[in-house]
């Protein structure tokens, strides 16, 4: 009687201010597991010119890190240029310069591109258990289930595809007929109806090709690792952007430097509509992806910090945590006196409100991937208590000075947030709103930015590939019903030219190749190939290397032998190329003198340059006085590094440029290339 008594006076009193929150039985972990959705692929490098399109868009736009991608979205570099994207905790995909990507399928199981022009490559230290990769190209498509890393160059009517690090892929032409690829094998198919398929052994790695392992190791060994969950895309930006702190209410928290006196989270960047998630934010920091789609912020004495918060077993993408704010009836004196729109950073243990997902979980409180106490209105509560929406009007970041961002409604969505009204924003004007955004997406709010970006040859957009599977749809995820246009003038793209997807067991079984030093199958000068480069005057044609393995082909497929196979000549170990070649990496033959080895301090000059940034203006394949050996060039190369060790960097050749270009490298009348921007 008693203690009903004492539960009676402290309600009346106000003393338990969760009254109206509501217990029943707690969810169970499956249910709940049903509402994670999946991680998008992340735009996570961007270097020089690199050009970004979403279809709805009213035209390609400059590239922006942090994006998180959606089938039907496409990417374009030029030259300068590179580009990154993040499809899972170390797996990369990687666009060399003028290059077209486009992201075709995303689904828990499988992951497709098409790559209609240029240079890719498939940097796969792991891949999920079940998931497979498919790279749809004019002459074939590429199934990949394993890791590894797999190098595509499209170059005119050409397709090759190399294997290496154990990587093994499944190629079917045109004509359906599957083949398998070897590790440390290449691949040439050529034409489309008909198609001639070559196999060599697979060339030495090139400076772009040592650019990427370098990069994935980098990017693999963070030491920001150690305090958040595996799965949790950019931890090693975290590393070079800020400091590790532990707090003893929130543990480890990630301080960002750099930031301006007044910043607040999700003051620098936009919102886009995401097809599948609708309104997400994209941070213009190059260290915003994780602080913005997963965790807390929290501010602690003077500074804001980024909490992780507890561990979970696996951690939960969100295209924002935030708390939206605003009121139709208020008029803030700021422009013309139109309705303001505001959004604050969720704290340590708040609830996230969906305004994304089906019916029964959107607009009701989610605390997806969090694993540490949930608080509501700054009261912790139990994982039994159902909380009410509407119940929800206390946010401890809203009390912070700039706490809360807020722009006018009609500038939602449209392009970066302007900094100038944060301080005339006051939080007792605004209320927590229960339903998200509820703004209509303008062509202006499909692509991060306003910058037009490059566009490319109309050929290549409308370009028909080889693949397995039709194009995904943004519409049929069921999530969102986006009103982009499916069809957008801006991106004429041709409907794929679809084949059997090959039976795993059936076709694994590689191109025929004789026994090591018994075949007569040598790769050849190929003068109609591209040349993105300009090679050396002192360099002389590159000889084949002899096939290196005995396997057996499916029926119906046989090599194609050259007419005149150029006599082979072994090379000489020299200061720049290595001794002890690796098992199946055969080093390819020179008819010169190898260059004298640099000095020492032009080694240690060259150990010390920092990633990533280098390869977009030093590398570009298109650039003329590049110093980067080509893969469809085959000639003049010196490689710099096996797949086992690396060797001491050769000193770099220069080559004059052409009559038609200056020392530079520029042509008369063309502008300046900048240098890549390194975001």
């Amino acid at each position: 009687m008693r203690t009903c008594l004492v539960l009676v006076i402290a309600l009346a009193l106000g003393v338990l201010p969760v009254a109206g929150i509501h217990a029943q039985q707690n969810v169970p972990p499956e249910a709940e597991a049903e509402e994670i959705g999946r991680t998008p692929p992340r735009l996570s490098f961007v270097d020089g010119q690199v050009s970004f399109f979403r279809p709805g868009a009213d035209d390609w736009v400059r590239a922006q890190i942090n994006t998180p991608l959606s089938p039907g979205d496409q990417f374009y570099t030029g030259s300068p240029g590179n580009v990154e994207v993040q499809i899972g905790s170390r797996a990369f995909v990687r666009g060399w310069a003028n290059t077209q990507i486009g992201l075709e399928n995303h689904e828990p199981d499988f992951v497709q591109f098409k790559v209609t022009v240029g240079h890719a490559a498939f940097d796969l230290r792991t891949l999920e258990p079940g998931l497979t990769v498919e790279v749809a190209t004019p002459n074939a498509a590429f199934t990949i289930d394993r890791p590894g890393y797999y190098r595509v160059d499209v170059v005119g009517e050409r397709t090759a595809f190399i294997a290496r690090r154990g990587g093994r892929a499944i190629a079917t032409p045109d004509d359906g007929a599957s083949f398998g690829i070897a590790p440390s094998e290449e691949v040439v198919i050529e034409g489309e109806s008909r198609p001639k398929v070559s196999s060599f052994s697979a060339p030495p790695l090139d400076s772009w090709d040592n650019w990427n392992y370098a990069r994935t190791d980098r990017l693999l060994e963070a030491e920001s690792a150690r305090y958040v969950v595996p799965g949790i895309y950019g931890a090693s930006d975290l590393d070079r952007n800020g400091r590790w702190r532990v707090v003893p209410d929130y543990g480890p928290v990630w301080v960002p430097t750099g930031v301006p006196a007044g910043w607040a989270p999700y003051s620098s960047g936009t919102w886009i509509h995401d097809p599948y998630y609708g309104w997400t934010w994209v941070d213009t920091a190059p260290w915003g992806w994780a602080p913005y789609h997963y965790g807390r912020w929290v501010h602690v004495g003077s500074y804001w910090g980024w909490a992780p918060g507890p561990a979970v077993v696996r951690p939960v993408y969100a295209p924002a945590l935030v708390a939206f704010y605003g009121d139709p009836h208020v008029q803030v004196s700021v422009g013309a006196g139109s309705p303001m729109m505001g959004w604050v950073a969720l704290s340590w243990g708040e609830p996230c409100v969906p305004w994304w997902g089906r019916p029964g979980f959107i607009h009701r409180p989610w605390w997806g991937g969090w694993g540490g106490p949930r608080i509501v209105n700054n009261v912790v509560v139990h994982h039994t208590t159902v909380v009410r929406t509407e119940e929800i009007h206390i946010h401890r970041n809203a009390g912070v000075r700039n706490g809360i961002v807020a722009i006018h409604k009609d500038r939602f969505g449209h392009g970066r947030v302007p900094s100038e009204h944060f301080d005339r924003v006051h939080a007792e004007n605004l209320r927590p709103m229960h339903k998200g955004p509820e703004v209509r997406p303008t062509p202006a709010a499909y692509a991060p930015g306003g910058q037009r970006g490059i566009r490319p040859a109309e050929k290549d957009l409308k370009r028909p590939v080889v693949a397995t599977r039709p194009p995904h749809s943004a519409s049929e995820n069921g999530v969102r019903s986006p009103e982009r246009k499916p069809d957008a003038s801006a991106a004429h793209t041709s409907d794929p030219r679809i084949v059997p997807a090959p039976h795993q067991s059936k076709n694994a079984e590689p191109l025929p190749r004789p026994p090591f030093g018994k075949g007569t199958v040598e790769r050849r000068p190929e003068p109609d190939r591209a040349q993105p480069s300009i090679p050396s005057k002192n360099e002389g044609p590159r000889r084949a290397a002899e096939p290196s393995a005995e396997t057996r082909a499916p029926a119906g497929r046989q090599l194609e032998q050259p007419s005149r196979p150029p006599q082979r000549k072994q090379p000489a170990e020299t200061p720049d190329r290595p001794g002890r070649m690796e098992k199946n990496e055969m080093a390819e033959s020179r008819t010169t003198p190898s260059p004298a080895a640099p000095n020492p301090a032009q080694i240690q000059r060259q150990r010390q340059q920092k990633l990533p940034g280098e390869p977009a203006s030093q590398l570009s394949p298109n650039r003329a006085g590049s110093t980067a050996p080509q893969r469809m060039e085959r000639s003049g190369r010196t490689p710099q590094r096996t797949e086992q060790g690396e060797a001491p960097p050769a000193a770099p050749r220069r080559s004059p440029p052409p009559p038609n270009q200056n020392s530079k490298g520029q042509r008369p009348g063309d502008a300046a290339l900048p240098p890549g921007s390194g975001q």
